[in-house]
């Protein structure tokens, strides 16, 4: 068990790297996201192959997977967007937003009733990036990208959570994000037009991150989280990924020193958004602790 923990830990403090890595790679977002998605999709194929886990699916399975798909990759866009043109602390903040969006977009998709205590929750999150956004004026266009990219962020829990039920997590991985390499690739002229690039090949130390990134926060994440799922709850595995947003901000002001950027209404807002996420999280463990006793 002290190793499943160990595991889980570990795959939420590569799942908070993700934003530091895209603050040091160069690269503009479309294509740090095109070159994460290449090398993510390629290593899984090779991985799938080699363990025999990789599923052929007919196309009726995988347009509903790979739109899934371009919703990730639209949310890898937007985030780190949002980074470039923020920083990260106001990135993995803005991220938080996916609660918010969460908790709109699942019951209207998937037509059940409105949790009340949830939007509540969701707005004190809400209220603390609208407290940024009004007193930190030159983060705005940063804030707006990460708002977007929350959306989308949600879009694809809900539309992930459908997917499982169905097919298995090897097979939904892989196919979501060579789909989402696919259409970038087909959209990739249109968007260097719109934002031309000097180059569109990385560093040498772009490349290392760029590994990085694709090989220790994408795959290592998702293998040692599934890892850990096979002793520890859902609900113990989404209960500490609501520690991403805090190894991020911590190693930003570690490594970028953004604390010294940063004013009072950024820790205002802050203190919002952390107090939704502990009442959030207090609130999950008693109604888990409620249905254990239930049954």
């Amino acid at each position: 068990m002290k190793k499943s923990f160990l595991h889980l830990h570990l795959s939420v403090f590569l799942a908070g790297f993700t934003g530091i890595l895209g603050k040091l790679i160069t690269l503009n977002e479309g294509l740090l996201v095109w070159y994460r998605l290449l090398i993510t999709a390629v290593t899984l194929f090779v991985l799938f192959r080699l363990q025999g886990t990789l599923k052929k699916l007919p196309w009726k399975d995988i347009l509903p997977i790979g739109a899934t798909g371009v919703v990730i990759a639209l949310h890898w866009l937007f985030f780190y967007g949002s980074i470039k043109y923020s920083n990260v602390s106001i990135g993995v903040i803005c991220f938080s937003l996916t609660s918010l969006f969460t908790a709109v977009f699942d019951p209207l998709i998937n037509r059940r009733r409105f949790d009340v205590a949830e939007m509540l929750l969701s707005m004190l999150t809400l209220f603390g990036i609208l407290l940024i956004f009004h007193f930190d004026t030159q983060y705005r266009t940063g804030i707006v990208l990460g708002i977007i990219s929350a959306m989308f962020a949600a879009l694809f829990t809900v539309f992930n959570k459908r997917l499982i039920r169905r097919f298995d997590t090897n097979t939904i991985t892989f196919y979501e994000l060579s789909t989402g390499f696919v259409v970038l690739t087909l959209f990739m002229p249109l968007y260097l037009y719109l934002f031309p690039v000097a180059s569109l090949l990385p560093t040498s130390m772009d490349v290392v991150y760029l590994l990085i990134l694709a090989w220790a926060c994408t795959v290592c994440m998702y293998l040692l989280s599934m890892s850990a799922l096979k002793k520890i709850s859902p609900f113990t595995v989404n209960l500490c990924f609501n520690l991403e947003p805090v190894y991020s901000i911590i190693l930003a002001f570690l490594l970028f020193h953004e604390n010294k950027m940063l004013n009072n209404a950024f820790y205002g807002g802050l203190a919002c958004i952390m107090l939704s996420v502990a009442l959030q999280m207090i609130r999950v463990t008693r109604q888990h602790r409620a249905a254990v006793k239930a049954a």
